[in-house]
């Protein structure tokens, strides 16, 4: 009885695992779109110009899914959908840039020869940031450290009653 269950059993899961794509389409059954990527769309295409600066792109584009560390100016972005019913929708762009600038895009979407001008929206000219200080500088900064002779120098501090100026690690 035990060996002729168990044979049941072992016959039943084969045979539903061979009908997988049978149990995927029931009715009822809610599958979801998976995307995958950097969602790309032709608006975001038609919003770059050349000569843009890698931030400006950024804000449009967002952070590009790869980028070579042989080639620092080359972005790449990619997009992938698949659809409950196995279709597959793909996207691939790369930008160029020289430097900081944009200088040419390849991929599946091309820019409108004629801009889109967004009503409502400005154009904002993102200033370039400038760091005061490095963290390792800061760092050293707290020590008084010099980096040009790998010594720490000591502060000359004055002491208030007699006006004399003692050196001090402090």
């Amino acid at each position: 009885m035990t060996k002729a269950f168990i044979c049941c059993c072992v016959i039943s899961s084969v045979a539903l695992i061979a009908c997988s794509p049978v149990l995927n389409h029931l009715p009822g059954v809610y599958s979801l779109d998976i995307q995958q990527g950097n969602i790309i769309d032709q608006a975001m295409i038609d919003q770059l110009r050349p000569g843009m600066s890698k931030r400006q792109v950024l804000y449009i584009m967002g952070s590009p899914m790869l980028v070579d560390a042989l080639h620092q100016s080359r972005w790449d972005y990619l997009y992938t959908e698949k659809s409950p019913d196995g279709e597959k929708t793909r996207k691939r762009i790369t930008l160029l840039f020289n430097k900081d600038d944009l200088i040419g895009l390849q991929g599946d979407l091309k820019p409108n020869a004629v801009p889109v001008v967004k009503t409502g929206e400005t154009t904002v000219e993102i200033p370039k940031r400038d760091l005061e200080k490095t963290l390792w500088e800061k760092i050293t900064g707290l020590f008084d450290y010099d980096a040009s002779d790998g010594v720490p120098t000591k502060k000359a501090t004055t002491d208030a009653s007699s006006g004399n100026i003692a050196n001090s690690p402090y």
